[in-house]
């Protein structure tokens, strides 16, 4: 049941039903800001549970458990590239509106709308889902799906956060209870004005809205490195420390900004301060380290599960030039997000050894680290925008050489800024080894060992669609599903949805056969058989007119296969291990691709 109160009418809704008797007065049409919609209470404070009542049977939010991850009133949470301000509430007071219908005053041109959600469904795994209209200025519309997960049982891979408790006039509970941030495309080029609601769900549930705003598109900026976070594992612990990361870069620029991520971290983390430079030889820099500031901050503090941008900065990146990012972490870090596979060392000071961020010799770094934690990405000015590419452990570089940038990401690049005829894109590298398409392999949540990945369904959103200036996404993934037993129609299926979804953000979508495995210690006649199938459907999928999934396919199976056993990679190829190319075939990889299918 659900209680609702318009002026001086109580209006009591049934299993989604109102009597015409009880009905209440029409909804004014005019957009209001979405705190003075807010007509449901989520957060309580522990000692008062009966303030709030976010599900309708007395369960609610702890704002300890908030304030622990860094969620405070008023606070303003980057998530997926989308600024959006937690409500200013304070515990037990109307903090969410329940959608139905209302319209929202939304400023703002983008890639897409975001909006902080959560459901509360009453079966088990529910999620809640309706349909929405986009005002624009210009006088057009556009309608958009709205799906969100249950708060108590939806999937901990796409949550923004998630919090260890939720209260109860029992006492508290167990959670984890969880948020979501979820996107839904925009027409390009329009100006939004206002947001229209989905319509009451009914006896579905409730639909709650926190905060909507519309994510930037990264106009102006390209992506000249970037890699995905994979998992949340133990660190150190890490106390008053600076780490100094070894990064290649791919496009130039006459300024840069750096992005820094908290994912799947239950705590927020404080940045000290940072500093970017060319790399000399090793922790050295070639020259004086350039100070990054934070919306004019040296420091900055990441709550769990957002993002922060640096400043742009009036540094010259060279194209093709390895880069050092240095980050003080002033507090204690005992479990880090992290990009496992960097196949490039950076370093590490000594314990308590400070802010190093300004130095430029490399003595002070007297650690070394083989991963990539925190940093995210590296933006220059201007440029075309980005290609993505989205992949397991080949696109991650596995088995290449280490620190010789010799990833076929990074040979894309290399050819993409040694022409002149078509547009010089940066390459955003989002392999990450041991991914897959369908399932996830971190599930999300958690300090975990596991670090391949949530799925390339999962992940979507975050690094590929809230990369600056995407234009185009290279797919190239399934051999790990399919050594993980998945049948073809489930990476299949897959890989149409997000071709649907890249296509939906106005994104030209490429596809790349599975490469072959035999003679790798899982791959089976059976995997093969169904690597088969894979490859037949990306082959048949080219699109013409509105039939096909993908705007064209890259057979990178056809490019490293030994021509006299196919279901193998060519010795000339391999690593060794008959999964991963070796540098020579990554190269073959690189160089197959007719560089005229990238541009849309």
């Amino acid at each position: 049941m659900r209680v609702r109160l318009w002026g001086t009418a109580l209006v009591l809704a049934l299993s989604g039903t109102v009597s015409p008797a009880a009905a209440a007065p029409p909804r004014p049409d005019t957009p209001a800001p979405l705190e003075e919609l807010f007509d449901n209470t989520a957060i309580s404070e522990d000692t008062d549970p009966g303030d709030a009542d976010f599900d309708g049977a007395g369960r609610s939010l702890s704002a300890q458990d908030l304030r622990a991850a860094g969620w405070t009133p008023g606070r303003l949470l980057a998530i997926d590239s989308a600024r959006l301000t937690w409500p200013r509430s304070e515990p037990g007071e109307p903090d969410n509106v329940r959608a139905d219908g209302q319209a929202v005053r939304v400023r703002g041109q983008g890639g897409a709308l975001s909006l902080l959600v959560a459901a509360t469904a009453p079966g088990p795994g529910g999620t809640v889902t309706g349909t929405g209209t986009v005002r624009y200025r210009d006088g057009s519309r556009s309608t958009y799906e709205l799906s969100a997960p249950d708060w108590r049982t939806g999937p901990l891979s796409t949550k923004a956060v998630a919090l260890p408790h939720l209260n109860s006039p029992e006492g508290q509970q167990a959670g984890p209870a969880r948020l979501y941030a979820v996107s839904v495309p925009l027409r390009p080029g329009r100006e939004v004005s206002s947001v229209v609601l989905p319509q009451d769900p009914g006896p579905a549930g409730d639909l709650h809205v926190f905060a909507v705003g519309v994510r930037d598109a990264g106009r102006g900026w390209t992506a000249s490195w970037a890699a995905s976070t994979g998992g949340y594992p133990a660190v150190g612990p890490w106390t008053d420390r600076t780490l100094r990361l070894v990064v290649h870069a791919g496009a130039g620029g006459p300024r840069a900004r750096i992005r820094l991520a908290n994912t799947f971290a239950a705590a927020p983390v404080t940045i000290g301060a940072a500093s970017v430079a060319v790399q000399g030889q090793g922790a050295q820099a070639a020259g004086r380290p350039v100070p990054l500031t934070f919306q004019g901050r040296r420091s900055a503090r990441i709550p769990a599960g957002a993002q922060v941008f640096g400043d742009p900065v009036d540094f010259a990146v060279p194209a093709g030039a390895n880069l050092l990012v240095s980050i003080h972490l002033p507090g204690t870090v005992t479990a880090a997000p992290v990009h496992q596979m960097a196949t490039q060392r950076s370093y590490l000071s000594a314990p308590g050894s400070g802010d190093r961020t300004g130095d430029g010799g490399g003595a002070a770094f007297t650690g070394t680290l083989e991963t990539w934690p925190f940093l995210t990405g590296v933006d220059v000015r201007g440029g075309p925008g980005t290609v993505v590419t989205l992949g397991d452990s080949i696109t991650d570089g596995a088995r290449s050489t280490a620190g010789a940038n010799r990833r076929w990401p990074d040979v894309l690049a290399e050819r993409l800024r040694a022409q002149d005829t078509l547009p010089r894109y940066g390459v955003a590298n989002h392999g990450i080894g041991a991914n897959r398409v369908v399932t996830d392999r971190y599930q999300g949540d958690g300090v975990s060992k596991e670090t391949g990945g949530v799925s390339a369904l999962h992940r979507l959103d975050r690094d590929v669609l809230a990369q600056p200036g995407v234009r185009t996404v290279i797919v190239f993934e399934g051999v790990n599903d399919l050594l993980g037993r998945a049948a073809a129609p489930e990476v299949t299926a897959g890989l149409r949805a997000i071709a649907r979804r890249a296509h939906e953000r106005g994104l030209r979508v490429l596809a790349a056969t599975v490469a072959p495995c035999e003679g790798f210690v899982s791959c089976t006649p059976a995997v093969e058989a169904q690597r088969s199938a894979v490859n037949t459907f990306v082959r048949n999928n080219v699109r013409t007119g509105d039939c096909g999934a993908f705007d064209a396919v890259l057979d990178f199976d056809a490019v490293v296969r030994d021509p006299r056993r196919p279901q193998r990679i060519a010795p000339t190829y391999d690593s060794g291990d008959h999964l991963h190319p070796g540098d020579a075939g990554l190269r073959a990889l690189a160089e197959s691709v007719d560089l005229r299918l990238l541009v849309p």
